[in-house]
């Protein structure tokens, strides 16, 4: 019995997710264009799919509409950027909490087991290597979170302002700066302190932590990349 082809419902998802994944990972950066052809030809679907999986992503606030027609990533300008970023950091200290009280002893060890393992790539400053771990450690908390709806909106979040994160990085702190943040919020979690571990990753990801880191990476963001 052949197998059966994709319904359309699960095309667009398919296409959905592939397209906040590229905005998320850097693939696709503010302001770049999102080619439905390309999309339709990459899936093997009509345009119908593709342009219902890209008008729920601008609903989303990932991509925006030109005038001529088209779409892009969508660009924000500061205030929108530092409140989104803002508003990930209360979300991201929500989900270590519970994750925190929800978490199997299984989890968190292989959470602290992959906090070890990335401590070669902070020391070595190796970026890929430590861009990949902070997704897998994130995604450890989320999934010991138990609530998808949380994990949901947090990657949409990452997807928005991934771009400006990763520009920026270098003004708000190195990678080791990061790994000895990461290393807080874990020695919170294997005490099973939620409070400690929520207040850990609120300081792990705040914008800034004063006027000059701030101003720093203000400046470390590309004009091209801001809504005018």
């Amino acid at each position: 019995m052949p197998p059966k082809k994709p319904s359309f419902k699960k095309a667009s998802d398919r296409i959905r997710q592939g397209v906040e994944a590229a905005i998320r990972d850097g693939s696709l950066l503010p302001g770049d264009p999102v080619d439905e052809f390309a999309l339709a030809s990459q899936h093997g679907v009509s345009r119908t799919p593709v342009r219902e999986a890209l008008m729920l992503l601008k609903a989303q606030g990932l991509l925006s509409s030109l005038p001529r027609g088209g779409m892009i990533v969508a660009k924000m300008d500061l205030q929108q950027l530092l409140s989104l970023w803002e508003l990930l950091a209360e979300m991201e200290a929500i989900a270590v909490r519970l994750a925190c009280e929800r978490m199997t002893q299984e989890e968190l060890l292989s959470l602290c087991d992959l906090h070890k393992r990335s401590e070669a790539f902070a020391a070595q400053e190796d970026i890929i290597g430590w861009q990949e771990s902070n997704a897998h450690f994130h995604e450890i908390i989320y999934k010991a979170a138990r609530n998808p709806y949380l994990r949901q909106e947090a990657l949409r979040l990452r997807a928005q302002i991934g771009a400006y994160r990763r520009h920026a990085f270098g003004a708000i702190g190195r990678i080791q700066s990061s790994y000895e943040q990461h290393a807080d919020i874990v020695a919170a979690m294997m005490k099973r302190d939620a409070q400690g571990a929520s207040a850990a990753m609120l300081r792990h990801l705040q914008p800034a932590h004063d006027a000059a880191s701030l101003n720093n990476l203000i400046l470390n963001i590309p004009r091209e990349m801001l809504a005018s």
